[in-house]
């Protein structure tokens, strides 16, 4: 073979040498993997700059995203499980539907021995085994909600001035969980154990807002979520959301002072009936008693707590303001 074939086949060689090198070795030596890596492990606040710095309509698109989620929540049918931990008790669904079977049978087979009737029986039974339990969970969580609103407020001022001291936001959360009162104490302990198991922040406030169903929750939850995926200043945001809420909280003392006059006179008007009726039993039991010993006193009796219902109820709808 000639030299010239010889260096032809060498620069041939050599540059089929040169494009597989240039091609395969990042592969070979990790290179494009590494780069992968630096893309998908970007530090958050590059992430949040470079939304500040792109479309506004990208962050106004994620607003509405967050606030499409927020109201297809509140229209999701409640679990059993759900208003459970919305009362802050720690049972189990099976184990609270036990429960309430195992009472409303005791409740049935006390009041069987003492008046006979099956009927009444059973009627006693479903009342406290359906109707008491959940009422029990509706009084927990609304009273529990109650001490959450009076507190919560507290607890954003001090994620703002831990922000502005320049403390990560999670441990923010961990001087909550450790320090404030029930129940701001156990949800945000929920919520740094949601972090510790590998949900974000934005993950773990969303759960936090299913367990506590109020405006503030939600309105927390909205703050965290939109500066995790568009950025902004989360001091200002959180300032912003102290202010609201406490402007709220004066709202909802102000309506209850205005309401206090209603409430008290529908409560007066409401005992009038049995007031009258058990000064009537002591002074004349013999006009009254018709109304217990006949089948037509029986029908006037339970029309009369009929109406008597509906007209409490229409009056606390009237009295309760949605805020």
């Amino acid at each position: 073979m000639d030299p010239q074939s010889l260096l032809s086949a060498a620069l041939v060689m050599l540059s089929v040498g040169g494009v597989m090198y240039a091609f395969v070795y990042p592969y070979l030596s990790g290179e494009i993997l590494a780069q992968k890596r630096t893309a998908a492990l970007m530090s958050s606040a590059d992430r949040r700059r470079d939304a500040r710095n792109g479309d506004p309509a990208k962050r106004r698109k994620v607003i509405q995203d967050s606030l499409k989620d927020v109201e297809t929540k509140k229209k999701a049918k409640v679990t059993l499980e759900q208003r459970i931990a919305q009362a802050g008790l720690t049972t189990t669904p099976p184990i609270f539907l036990l429960a309430s079977a195992a009472f409303g049978f005791v409740i049935a087979f006390v009041a069987f021995v003492f008046n006979s009737d099956l009927l009444v029986a059973l009627g006693a039974g479903v009342v406290a085994g359906v109707g008491a339990p959940h009422w029990l969970l509706g009084f927990l969580a609304k009273r529990r909600i109650a001490k959450f609103i009076a507190e919560f407020p507290g607890a954003v001022d001090i994620i703002i001035r831990g922000v502005k001291a320049g403390l990560p936001v999670a441990d923010c959360f961990r001087m909550i969980a450790g320090e404030a009162p029930e129940p701001l104490r156990s949800e945000f302990r929920q919520i740094v154990e949601s972090q510790t198991i590998g949900l974000s922040i934005a993950e773990a406030t969303e759960r936090f807002a299913e367990r506590v169903p109020v405006a503030e929750a939600s309105f927390f939850s909205i703050v965290i979520s939109l500066q995790q995926k568009a950025g902004g200043n989360l001091s200002e945001a959180l300032t912003n959301l102290a202010s609201v809420l406490r402007e709220r909280k004066k709202m909802k003392a102000k309506v209850k002072a205005m309401s206090a006059e209603a409430k008290a006179s529908a409560g007066i008007i409401g005992s009038l009936p049995f007031l009258v009726g058990l000064v009537v039993w002591f002074t004349n039991p013999a006009y009254i008693g018709v109304l217990f010993n006949t089948t037509v006193g029986n029908i006037i009796i339970g029309a009369s707590l009929l109406w008597m219902a509906i007209g409490v109820f229409i009056m606390q709808k009237m009295i309760d303001f949605d805020i």
